[in-house]
């Protein structure tokens, strides 16, 4: 049984042209696909990958950022108004599923010609609940919390992913700020990781920092990949101890 771990981009949300796309991601496995994220220029990606949208059987949504949600629509009306097409199956933490409703798509998939639509008009809905963890394809996928945006001391809700196939143990942030003691433990079982990592001359303080990063202990720099990244000059990883930073299509298999 081989996964297949496809970046569809590896850029950060501002980025722009076909060099490179937003960090959304292609799980594969058994013939079925799983999107991780769907961001604003996920019909460019998915294009240039040579993936079809009918060709996506489920989805997971990590946080509510526009380019982790804003190709949904598009999805969303794509997939409905073609009657060859099965609804995607969504998975998405069961707080953050409410929201992606009521913030995010309600205002453009509401109204039908028809009817009043609702989200599960387009996407049948997996909530992931208090257990924090769902089986896709028999593989173990467990949501791991992170930290990336308070505002008036209210965090948005977000969720990296950590995922067991026999020996491989993958650790996916999506975004975060640098939180070393809070993924601690993922860090250290994780057998390879892949992490957000903004490059910019000033720090947002949203994002993990590549200048923050390279602090980390070297036996977790020498398993971890680096995406997210924003447009521009980047520095030098394996010089820093890392694997690299991530290129657009860049596909990594698993047994």
């Amino acid at each position: 049984m081989k996964l297949k771990l496809a970046f569809l981009g590896s850029g950060s949300a501002f980025t722009t042209g076909s060099d490179n796309y937003q960090s959304n991601m292609l799980l594969e496995l058994n013939g079925r696909r799983l999107l991780i994220d769907c961001g604003s220029d996920i019909r460019f990606s998915l294009a240039d990958y040579g993936i079809k949208f009918d060709e996506i059987n489920d989805v997971y949504i990590s946080h509510l950022h526009a380019d982790h949600v804003g190709g949904l629509e598009w999805l969303a009306f794509s997939t409905f108004f073609n009657k060859n097409c099965n609804k995607p199956l969504l998975y998405i933490d069961k707080k953050l599923g409410v929201l992606l409703w009521q913030q995010v798509l309600q205002g453009g998939l509401s109204s039908l010609a028809d009817r009043k639509a609702e989200i599960s008009t387009y996407f049948d809905m997996q909530y992931i609940d208090h257990e924090r963890q769902f089986l896709w394809q028999g593989v173990k996928i467990e949501l791991c919390e992170t930290l990336h945006m308070v505002s008036d001391n209210h965090k948005m809700p977000s969720f990296g992913l950590f995922i067991e196939l026999n020996n491989s143990k993958i650790f996916l942030t999506t975004d975060t700020q640098f939180c070393p003691e809070l993924y601690a433990e993922f860090y250290k079982k994780a057998t390879i990781i892949f992490h957000d990592c903004e490059t910019t001359a000033y720090k947002s303080g949203v994002h993990s920092h590549y200048s923050d990063l390279i602090t980390l202990p070297s036996e977790i720099k020498r398993k971890m990949w680096l995406y997210h990244y924003n447009p521009g000059v980047l520095p030098d990883p394996l010089k820093d101890g890392f694997l690299g930073f991530i290129t657009k299509g860049q596909d990594f298999i698993f047994d």
